[in-house]
């Protein structure tokens, strides 16, 4: 049977193992009854090894004849009741499973199926049954609809499954509870099967789960719970939830009357991780149909006490059960008022610790959220954390969570933050302060981790889009990821549950310091670090981060949380109130709360949703009358931005009014504010037509008069602060229509409106048109029913020049305010003084009034009476003042003061003017070009001072609103734009670098050039150079600097340029009628790309030998290999396009193009040699470059002493082609060298000598003693000439191109630095 074929039943019936076994024989000696126990294991594992491995032969046996199938399976089913040795027992039953799962036929299930029933029905004893359980278990474990044959045709079975159920032995128990797990798995069994557990199978059921001694009969018994659980019905029969409400109330009752809690305690109670980790799970399963329903139950069989015990343990699978189990019982009340919250937290901290371990980021996840839900539910009245030490460690607990490198935990743990920042959990003392702190800065540096920089010192108003931009706005916030914004809000959230806490902590006399510390010691761990920290935290990272984000989107709960937070801290550090609104204001926050009311708070007209934000439009202005607020959108954001506006407002007035503080007036103030404010949800443009409106006639609309007092109010305390966000000429005729509509209706405003109206004005003069008699009349009829002008005065030299530049009001009040203005010069604020007041730097000067005075000098006729009429003091300050004015020397070079003047006019042009319309402006391009010729008015390196740096942004911004056909605007400022950058001081070039760099609009505009080269199609002469032409000349010069100098100082790059290397190379080798000097800025570029070595985080190389492709060729040799991304052919083409170019040099004497070719011919070769020394020895060494020397000699000046010749000549020596030049063409250069006049040569013509010179010296060509001595006569003569030894000489920049104004421009040359900085 098993050593060779089968005489008797053929070699057919042999199956291919090793050795062989015949199916036949072995079919037999299992029916054999006088065959050993011993022989029948090793047939019957011969064949579990035949159906493991060779089960297709087993098959194709026994699948043709189902007498023999059925006749095995007989005889195995037989041998299952007859056989008592269990490891018999078990091969048994797994080749009666695999032969009907191979054979797939049902009647052989049918039959098993069949004889089964009978073998349960004649069994003497449930003991014997056993083995068909065990058999029915794994079948429907193997065969997937088996569960649904057996319930569905022979379900009779199920009767005596629970009989199996009831007999006292655990191994029965557990077959017929995997069975019927199994069973219940199905969709079929559970409907067919509900009746039968409903009436008789859950009671022994739970009977036999609260018994089980085995672990095998607890597995499975936990295995049948599990697939009950996933029904509800199941799940309310099991829980027997049908209960009077005085049940409910009688602890007793629920756990007499509900003995799976019960149950699962007891498993929770045995030190088996594996079942207390299913016991937990089942649990779950329980609580996650009904939490209200079935957590009462648990809670009063004491479970969660059980469950927080569990957390102690090193199971992952175990805790993540708890920690699920525990989530959803945190939503049921009773869970919290018993105090298991109380008794578990030390434990659940200690298993965060412990967790933090484990590499696995879900179960950091709901551990941090079950630790955030039971600090958000915890009852106030309860005391969580009664140990300070514990506190302590949930601290820690929640550091380290914040610093983990994976975002989600870090976004649940900047939750827990904001959860655990209660009083009521951290009012033991002594309070941990310092450890807040730690916790809190590690939150907001985690968020500003994960924030852009901010792009530029911008103010917060110019962070929020115009009303008409909403959809780009829109388009803006999709590029933010949800959970970064996410992680922002909670991080606001934790830091406003700061301040509160300092807040609420103010009134506790226990919480103010540590009450433990030593007598005459000072504490750092006190509430005044505490929130002083705050306050500064919000300054340096709290703040410019939430600018950051309000960049690319706006979200009204990210501005409500954060506006909500701001003004929580005017009350944290009472003493830095003052100076922090001041901040605030003179950082546009009056601006941007004013826009997020306009934005979404204002009455709805149409509403497009994006994402978290709602970007409101409206283009009718609703009646002041109607009453809109039911139509209010936001009303929390509303309340919260009008609530900071009030108090910014009423603390800037407090700080600024230190003088003249009346409390009437604040009071009067204050109420005008809070009732105006939450109303005032208008734009910008719609508040500036509100205060020009006029009430009706007969009727005094006092909602108007209080909005339009309310933004005046906002406008004065912005303006005050440098925050001048409406348009000058607007505002100043808004406000002039305010006091005319308030002088015509008889109301005469309030002081402190008019003397806010009037600062408005003065501020605004200068762009606004001169103010008519009618205006003047009317500002004079109000200021004359005024008790004392002083009510309205404010210090500010703006102020002065307005009431000095109108006779009628000089005439009037010029000796008032003067004699105001000496009297306040000592007590004026420094950090007012220090704000935009205007645009000139005169006004902000120590002596505004010296400006006036020269322009008006009838005021020396006011001042003259003031000393006369004055006190001593005033009489000493204007006496000083004239001397200082007659004495004074205002001549100004001409050069700054139209510098100045330029970057006002650019300035203004960039923000009143668009694109379409800078474009259309004729004007521009002669401002430009006469920039650029007051630049070229400097002689020699300068340092660039502020306002030059101010006029590099502002160029750089007019070049990113312009396209490249724009050649009018673009050609001049590329032109200023390069001019800065090389004729200045390396320290100002490395600034200035770093501007350039920045601006990522004029990076895109330069790329948007670059590619215009092989776009634009060449002109019909070459030798022409049109606009475009200039255009990209500028363009290609002016990366060239950009990649040298930011190779130099190592900028920061905000935005790559790509250039197609193969266009590059082709330009130069082809030239495709390009004009000379567009040649030599790409050769320029091409120079410097050469000596980074492609390789620059500047720029991006593309093109056939650098774009990762799959398709594209291998390099067909090591030498492409070395030279990448260059090809040995690219190298050998451009080094004969450069020789054509000599010689075409040689042809039209162009000395600019010469340079440029043999400046570009030794970087190559310098390219080469750092890449592969052969290859470049091999290129200096081509027989051409020799013939290319008598090319050279051959024209009209026939001598050695040219440029271009000794350029050549230097590079053939250094890299030793003596093929190329030999000792006697070196003598005659030396000779006719010591021949010529040195001083006379021209300087291109010295500096190649010396090169020239010093490289003989230092190669290994032999000269005679008498050529040393002439080589080092002649190093030392061109030494003692040149004043400046300049290595290279670059290209000239083509400055004389197209320019509107048609004004004459002039070249220069450009000088690299030592090639070493490069």
């Amino acid at each position: 049977m098993a050593a060779g074929p089968c005489g008797d039943h053929g070699p057919h019936w042999a199956l291919p193992l090793r050795p062989p076994l015949c199916l036949a024989c072995a079919v037999e000696t299992l029916g054999d009854g006088s065959a050993s126990l011993v022989r029948k294991k090793h047939v019957l594992s011969r064949l579990q090894d035949a159906l493991a491995w060779q089960a297709l032969p087993v098959v194709q046996l026994l699948a043709p004849d189902e007498r023999v199938c059925m006749h095995l399976i007989g005889t195995l089913f037989g041998m299952l009741h007859s056989v008592e040795d269990s490891s018999a027992l078990n091969l048994l039953v797994e080749v009666l499973v695999r032969l009907v799962v191979e054979l797939k036929s049902e009647q052989y299930l049918y039959c098993i199926l069949d004889e089964s029933q009978k073998e349960l029905c004649k069994a003497n004893t449930m003991r014997s049954s056993l083995p068909t359980f065990s058999l029915l278990g794994k079948l429907a474990d193997a065969i997937p609809g088996f569960a649904e044959i057996l319930v569905v045709k022979h379900n009779n079975l199920v009767d005596h499954l629970l009989m199996g159920l009831t007999y006292p032995n655990e191994s029965i128990k557990a077959a017929v509870c995997y069975l019927y797990g199994k069973l219940y798995s199905s969709p079929a069994g559970t409907e067919r099967l509900s009746g039968h557990f409903e009436e008789r199978l859950c009671g022994v059921f739970l009977n036999t789960l609260g018994c089980a001694q085995t672990k095998e009969l607890q597995v499975n018994c936990l295995g049948l719970l599990k697939e009950l659980l996933k029904s509800d019905h199941f799940v309310s029969i099991l829980m027997n939830n049908a209960k009077t409400e005085e049940e409910t109330e009688n602890p007793d009752f629920l756990e007499g009357e509900n003995p799976l809690p019960l149950v699962l305690k007891k498993l929770l109670l045995t030190r088996d991780e594996m079942l207390q980790a299913a016991s937990s799970h089942c649990m779950a399963a329980v609580l996650v149909h009904s939490p209200s329903r079935y957590a009462p139950a648990f809670i009063h069989a004491d479970v969660p006490e059980f469950l927080f015990e569990c957390l102690l343990c090193k199971s992952e699978i175990l805790i993540w059960s708890v920690y699920c189990c525990l989530l959803l019982l945190t939503e049921e009340r009773l869970f919290f008022s018993k105090c298991h919250t109380v008794y578990g937290i030390e434990s659940l901290v200690r298993s965060l610790q412990g967790v933090l371990l484990l590499n696995n980021v879900e179960l950091h996840k709901q551990g941090l959220l079950l630790f955030t839900e039971i600090l958000k539910r915890q009852p106030v009245e309860i005391k969580l954390f009664t140990n300070r030490g514990v506190c302590i460690e949930a601290i820690d607990v929640l550091m380290e969570t914040v610093n983990c490198p994976v975002l989600e935990v870090a976004v649940e743990a900047v939750k827990a933050v904001a959860a655990f920042l209660r009083k009521d959990h951290l009012s033991s003392p002594p309070v941990p302060y310092e450890e807040l702190q730690k916790l809190l800065e590690a939150v907001l540096k985690r968020c500003a981790d994960l924030s852009p920089p901010q792009s530029s010192k911008r103010h917060a108003g110019d962070l929020l889009f115009p009303v008409s931009q909403s959809h780009s706005a829109n388009r803006n916030l999709g590029r933010v990821p949800q959970r970064q914004g996410q992680f922002l809000l909670n991080t606001l959230e934790s830091f406003r549950n700061a301040c509160r806490l300092a807040v609420e902590f103010q009134g506790d006399f226990m919480a103010q310091e540590n009450a433990f510390t030593a007598p005459n010691s000072e504490s750092k761990d006190t509430l005044s670090n505490f929130s002083e920290f705050l306050l500064r935290i919000c300054d340096s990272l709290c703040i410019p981060m939430v600018m950051s984000y309000l960049e690319r989107a706006v979200s009204p709960s990210v501005t409500e949380v954060f506006i909500s937070a701001l003004s929580t801290l005017f009350t944290v550090v009472p003493s830095m109130r003052n100076k922090f609104s001041k901040k605030l204001a003179s950082s546009s926050f009056i601006r941007l709360t004013l826009e997020l009311k306009a934005r979404f708070c204002s009455v709805q007209r149409y509403c497009d949703y994006w994402g978290d934000s709602l970007w409101v439009s409206r283009d009718v202005l609703p009646p002041l009358s109607c009453d809109c607020t039911s139509f209010k959108n936001n009303p929390v954001l509303n309340h919260t931005c009008s609530s900071f506006l009030c108090s910014l407002c009423l603390n800037l007035y407090s700080a600024t009014e230190k003088t003249r503080t009346s409390s009437q007036e604040e009071q009067e103030m204050s109420e005008l504010l809070q009732k105006g404010l939450p109303q005032l949800n208008y734009t910008i443009a719609e508040s500036l037509l509100l205060l020009s409106e006029t009430p009706e006639p007969f009727f005094l609309d006092q909602s108007l008069c209080s909005h339009q007092h309310c933004f005046v109010l906002l406008l004065y305390f912005a303006y005050t602060f440098g925050d001048r966000f409406v348009p000058d000429a607007e505002l100043f005729l808004a406000v002039r229509n305010f006091l005319l509509s308030a002088q015509d209706h008889g109301d005469c405003p309030p002081p402190h409106i008019l003397r806010a109206a009037l600062y408005l004005l003065a501020v605004c003069q200068d762009k606004g048109k001169a103010l008519d008699v009618r205006s003047l009349s009317t500002i004079r009829r109000i200021l004359d029913n005024l008790p004392d002008l002083s009510l309205v005065y404010v210090h500010c030299p703006l102020l002065l020049k307005f009431f000095l530049r109108y006779p009628e009001l000089m005439g009037r009040f010029g000796h008032q305010v003067l004699q105001l203005w000496f009297s306040w010069e000592d007590c004026k604020q420094t950090k007012v003084e220090e704000s935009d007041f205007g645009s000139s730097e005169q006004l902000n000067s120590a002596n505004p009034l010296l400006l006036i005075l020269k322009s008006n000098s009838s005021i020396l006729l006011i001042l003259l009476d003031l000393v006369c009429s004055s006190s001593v003091e005033v009489a000493w300050k204007v006496l000083m003042t004239l001397r200082t004015f007659l004495e004074r020397n205002e001549d100004v070079l001409v050069c700054d003061l139209l510098r100045s003047r330029f970057l006002q006019i650019l300035q203004q042009l960039l923000v009143e003017s668009s694109s379409a319309t800078l474009q259309a402006n004729r004007n521009l391009p002669v401002l430009l070009s006469l920039l650029f010729l007051v630049q070229l008015r400097s002689k020699g390196i300068r340092e660039l001072d502020s306002t030059d740096f101010k006029l590099l942004h502002q160029v750089c911004n007019l070049c990113g609103k312009c396209r490249p056909r724009d050649t009018d605007l673009l050609q001049p400022s590329l032109n200023f734009l390069y001019w800065s950058l090389h004729q200045t001081t390396p320290c100002s070039q490395q600034r200035a670098v770093a501007v350039l760099l920045s601006n990522v609009s004029l990076l895109e505009l330069l790329q948007k050039v670059l590619e215009c080269t092989w776009l634009w199609s060449p002109p019909s002469r070459p030798a022409s150079l049109s606009s475009e032409d200039a255009l990209l000349c500028s363009g290609w010069l002016l990366v060239a600097s950009l990649l040298l100098y930011q190779h130099r100082y190592n900028t920061e790059v905000h935005q790559t340029l790509s250039v197609d290397l193969t266009e590059v190379l082709n330009t130069v080798i082809f030239r495709n009628k390009k004009p000379i000097l567009l040649l030599v800025s790409i050769m320029q570029f091409l120079r410097a790309v050469l000596r980074q070595n492609f390789s620059s985080s500047l720029l991006v190389i593309v093109g056939q030998n650098t774009a990762p492709s799959a398709a594209q060729p291998q390099p067909s040799s090591l030498q492409d290999t070395a030279l990448h991304p260059l090809a040995m052919q690219q190298v050998f083409s451009l080094v004969v396009s450069l020789q054509n170019l000599l010689v075409h040099v040689q042809l039209q004497k162009d000395l600019l193009l010469s340079q440029a070719v043999v400046a570009c011919l030794e970087t190559l070769v310098e390219y080469l040699y750092v890449k592969n020394q052969d290859v470049a020895l091999h290129v200096a060494s081509q027989p051409w470059h020799r013939f290319l020397l008598f090319t050279l000699l051959s024209g009209g000046q026939k001598s050695f002493l040219q440029p271009e010749v000794l350029r050549l000549m230097t590079l053939f020596v250094r890299y030793q082609s003596s093929n190329i030049i030999s000792q006697k063409e070196i003598s005659q250069i030396i000779q006719e060298a010591a021949e010529a006049n040195i001083a006379e040569l021209p300087e291109a013509t010295s500096h190649a000598l010396h090169l020239f010179l010093s490289q003989i010296q230092n190669s290994h060509y032999h000269v005679e003693p008498e050529q040393s001595e002439v080589i080092q006569t002649l190093l030392d003569r061109l030494l003692g000439q040149s004043t400046v030894c300049v290595k290279h000489q670059d290209i000239v920049y083509p400055l004389v191109l197209m320019c509107v104004a048609k004004v004459p421009l002039w070249g220069t040359n450009v000088c690299n630095r030592d090639r070493k900085d490069t």
